[in-house]
């Protein structure tokens, strides 16, 4: 009797493990994107995304580029260094959004131009997301944290 639970017992762990093995290869074969926090203008250019889809676009808000519209629309482009993606969004700015600074931006791409449903600009002077920071390195882009200017 002993042996049959036991034996019972180690089939419901195999079906759970393999339930959960399965799970996690769907998830990831329907979504490989959904794990990454944002995609820089540059892998934007490379590979453009379906107008459907709804991704998050990070980088530099380009200086000279931002041009408010009527009420509280805005178009600005967002530049990693390499490739530029312009962006319009209609609603209430971060406090702390201006040009040169970094931010993250969710939206979708429609005819070439990025269209945001929100924008998180960075928390302070001297704060830039760590994600952002690494894409422009990748990009060639020097970086300090502690300065205002971005350099090549």
């Amino acid at each position: 009797m002993k042996s049959l639970k036991k034996q019972r017992r180690i089939q419901i762990i195999a079906i759970a493990a393999v339930a959960m093995a399965a799970s996690f290869a769907a998830f990831y074969l329907a979504a490989p994107d959904a794990l990454q926090f944002f995609r820089s203008p540059t892998e934007v250019a490379e590979k453009t995304p379906p107008e459907a889809e709804v991704f998050r676009l990070g980088g530099l808000v380009e200086e000279g580029s931002l041009v408010r519209g009527e009420g509280t629309s805005i178009t600005f482009r967002v530049t990693d260094g390499n490739a530029t993606v312009p962006v319009t969004y209609t609603g209430v700015l971060p406090d702390l959004f201006a040009e040169k600074q970094g931010l993250v931006a969710t939206g979708r791409l429609i005819d070439g131009t990025f269209e945001a449903t929100e924008i998180l600009a960075k928390h302070d002077e001297t704060y830039m997301p760590r994600e952002v920071i690494d894409a422009l390195k990748e990009q060639g882009v020097y970086v300090d944290p502690n300065a205002d200017a971005v350099t090549n």
